[in-house]
């Protein structure tokens, strides 16, 4: 399978929704509790908006002239004047996601790849992000990319 790597456009919207319901699904089955579904994080309208935000750089991999087959939706976050913290400039990763259909062929890897080499030349400090502890690939899946755990949530459901 050939594909690229590319910035997200308004073209890549239907199909940014397919997957975001994917993730959704996920979260869903693991915590019904907490995630309703089937259902998006975002609508054609506010994807619309986020797409034209420099500072929420959004990435797709497709197939030459086909369909998204993931995506990587970031955010650049930077801290400055705090008495506490130091002054860096982090990428947040708030959804990573490969299509349930190709899953294990690379593209997650070549997604996360490809967001460690933008935010080394937006130069950034480091990239981080969230998973939820019940999504046990996700978490295998970061740790074979080389991440480690940074903070640990934690919840008492009354």
């Amino acid at each position: 399978m050939t594909y690229a790597i590319r910035a997200a456009g308004e073209r890549d919207i239907p199909d940014l929704l397919r997957l975001l319901t994917q993730v959704n699904m996920v979260h869903h089955a693991g915590r019904p509790d907490l995630f309703k579904g089937p259902a998006t994080k975002y609508g054609a309208f506010e994807l619309k908006a986020l797409l034209s935000d420099a500072r929420s750089p959004v990435f797709v991999c497709a197939e030459e002239g086909g369909a998204v087959l993931g995506y990587a939706f970031c955010a650049l976050k930077q801290v400055k004047n705090s008495a506490l913290l130091t002054d860096i400039l982090t990428l947040y990763v708030d959804d990573l996601c490969v299509d349930e259909n190709c899953r294990g062929q690379g593209i997650g890897k070549a997604l996360y790849r490809h967001v460690l080499s933008f935010a080394k030349a937006a130069g950034c400090y480091n990239v981080t992000l969230n998973v939820w502890a019940f999504n046990e690939s996700a978490i295998r899946f970061y740790e074979s990319c080389g991440m480690r755990p940074q903070k640990i949530g934690m919840e008492a459901i009354l």
